[in-house]
């Protein structure tokens, strides 16, 4: 609260004298003398009680003096004119974008970030006026049009009320395209083109975007007419220890036992202890204590014995403003072998890093040539989806087969995929590190004689960057993924000879490489483990034998039959809760499978909200995002020394003529 003088001293000093006066009003006192009258002479004389004829009398309870100084003192207040620094709309058009992502269920803003979102744009819609126009967008990895363009405030409310939280991971480009859809109207051709024209009149939109920033940045988004309002949710300091990653594989040394690792990640200002627990099958296995150093990292390994299936459950045991990230999940599995398909010409490196006693453990591997991908067989096999891996070495099929791929040394013939002219000793310069394919993979000592730039499809994913461009990425199929290596890991010279590509295959990561691929696109992650997905992500099941429909049990319980879509392939898109997921094949009562979903994102579990926004070619700071205002309570002063002024003149009259 504060104030604005606006009178001068003089002005000032008249106005503070009108108390003193109507106080001293108060003192005068009635000069009576004793008179002999008659009686209906009373009557007439009454109101003279109320003139004054003396100088002095006591003061005494007075409701119209207390009246008369309460309207000067609200005068007086009023005219310092009180009020405080406020917010307002700016523009008619609004669009609100809501983040309703993981670290949005945060509690360091309570309840949480998305509840107290929602309560602000509630005020904002409540500030509108009758010809404002608003729009509501939620979104998390994908956007969602809650409410059109409307006036109504009520049906406003209502949608902005009915958003619910969820466990995805957070992309802010849908919903920045689905906005700016409706504020830069398209084209109808090419706008190279003379006779290209606009559609539509341009809709210039106020975005308010309520997020805490968790997501990468936008720097190749034009926003057009959007006018990009970025109000920061959460607190500067909040507490999160959370789990990013969470494997499990045979223990080397001893083969008859597993190891289970969690990583943990520290995003708050202040050192951690807590206990980490490992339950199998739902009943506690092991727990350990560890330490975790603000915004640091620790890791924690257990030891289970052998196990022919086995549900695992990390659970961390500290109280902190975000719940998702505190348990992880993973499904072993070691009776499901992957069918892996090898066609090469002859690539000895490769065949020898996919026969280690490990890779035969999980994989049965078939050689090909790339003549025999021609045969009737090969074909059927491919289009019925009995691979689970297709691996091929400087060749490439007519059709995409039913399996996940991938190519070395050439691109799928898939509409998206092309590669650039080959390049002599590309410097690797950075690689994806998270991703599953590049887990403990070191490239940065390796020589390459000579590859080619990628260009992926839509969704597509860099994994090893060099100085000209990607030379491995990764892009989805229609429930499958293609990976693709830029450049030849053996090849023939003139003569025909074979010789090798690079050196890679006599460094360490290359059999690491190699287990990667047969572990995660052969429907594996370590050692029998079988993936897990972010929440909202498809999970491809396939059957071992044909069926016409399966059943998937959700965490919560719920039941959810799948047809049957491709040969044996079944898409489960319900993944929207953290958990374990039980598959029946079929009308069998004994569970086929199980898989897990787990967040594992670094950016849902960083909840401190970020200061700047990188949209499109602008930075946008967080600062409340609202144009500056000031609110002022002079006029609401004003009315109420009206009603204080009425109802001294109803006291005064009341007095007067009873």
């Amino acid at each position: 609260m504060d104030f604005i003088n606006s009178l001068n001293s003089w002005q000032w000093l008249v106005l503070g004298s009108v108390p003193a006066a109507i106080v001293a009003l108060y003192f005068l006192k009635l000069k009576r003398q004793p008179l002999e009258v008659p009686s209906t002479y009373l009557w007439s004389r009454t109101i003279e009680d109320l003139h004054v004829n003396s100088i002095w009398q006591r003061l005494r309870q007075s409701l119209l003096l207390f009246l008369q100084l309460l309207l000067i003192a609200i005068l007086m207040v009023a005219c310092l004119r009180p009020g405080w620094r406020g917010a307002r709309l700016t523009g008619d058009r609004f669009i609100f974008l809501v983040d309703a992502s993981a670290s949005m269920t945060a509690t360091d803003v309570p309840p949480n970030r998305l509840e107290a979102a929602k309560q602000q744009i509630l005020g904002l819609i409540a500030q509108m006026q009758s010809e404002d126009a608003a729009l509501v967008i939620s979104f998390s990895d994908v956007a969602r049009v809650e409410q059109s363009f409307t006036s109504n405030r009520s049906l406003l409310r209502q949608k902005v009320n009915q958003i619910q939280p969820t466990s995805h991971t957070s992309d802010l480009r849908e919903a920045l395209r689905a906005a700016a859809g409706l504020a830069n109207p398209g084209r109808t051709s090419d706008a190279e083109n003379a006779n290209d024209v606009q559609v539509a009149e341009a809709l210039p939109a106020t975005l308010y975007l309520y997020t805490d920033g968790g997501f990468a940045a936008v720097p190749d988004f034009s926003l057009g007419n959007l006018d990009p309002k970025y109000i920061s949710v959460g607190t500067d300091a909040p507490r999160n220890v959370g789990i990013v990653a969470f494997t499990a594989e045979r223990n080397p040394e001893k083969p008859e036992q597993w190891q289970a690792f969690a990583r943990l990640e520290n995003t708050g200002d202040e050192d951690v202890a807590l206990d980490v627990a490992l339950l199998r099958d739902g009943q506690l296995q092991d727990a350990q204590s560890v330490a975790v150093a603000a915004h640091g990292r620790a890791g924690v390994k257990f030891e289970l014995p052998d196990a022919e299936r086995a549900a695992l459950q990390a659970a961390l045991d500290h109280p902190d403003h975000l719940a998702l990230d505190n348990r992880a999940y993973a499904v072993l599995d070691r009776g499901r072998r992957v069918r892996l398909l090898l066609a090469t010409p002859g690539n000895d490196a490769l065949r020898l890093a996919l026969d280690t006693a490990e890779a035969r453990e999980l994989a049965d591997v078939t050689l090909a040539t790339p003549a025999e991908l021609e045969t009737r067989k090969h074909q059927d096999q491919a289009a019925a989806g009995y691979w689970d891996l297709i691996i091929y070495d400087r060749c490439a099929p007519r059709t995409m087969p039913q399996a996940n791929t991938l190519f070395v040394g050439r691109v799928p013939p898939v509409a998206g995929w092309s590669q650039g002219s080959k390049t002599g000793r590309p410097l690797v310069i950075d690689t994806d590190r998270v991703h599953p394919l590049m887990q403990y993979v070191e490239m940065g000592d390796v020589l390459i004689v000579e590859a080619t730039p990628l260009k992926t499809p839509p969704g597509g994913t860099a994994l090893i960057d060099a100085d000209f461009g990607p030379v491995y990425s990764i892009a989805p199929r229609e429930g499958f993924e293609d990976a693709v290596l830029g450049f030849e890991i053996v090849g023939a010279d003139d003569k025909g000879q074979v010789e090798p590509k690079t050196d890679w295959v006599i460094r360490r990561s290359f059999p690491v490489f190699a287990m990667n691929v047969v572990r995660y696109l052969g429907g594996l992650s370590r050692g029998g483990e079988l993936p897990s997905v972010k929440p909202g992500q498809p999970m491809v099941l396939r059957t071992q034998s044909p069926v016409d429909r399966v059943t998937v049990q959700r965490p919560d319980g719920r039941r959810v039959e799948l047809p049957r879509q491709t040969q044996n392939q079944f898409v489960f898109t319900e993944t929207g809760q953290v958990g374990i997921y039980t598959v029946w094949e079929g009308r069998d009562t004994k569970p086929a499978r199980q898989f897990a979903v787990n967040l594992f994102d670094s950016r849902e579990s960083d909840l401190k909200p970020r200061a700047k926004l990188e949209l499109g070619h602008e930075e946008v700071s967080g600062q409340g995002g609202l144009e500056p205002a000031r609110k002022e309570l002079w006029r609401w002063l004003l009315l109420a020394a009206l009603v204080v002024l009425v109802f001294e003149w109803y006291v005064y009259n009341q007095r007067v003529y009873l």
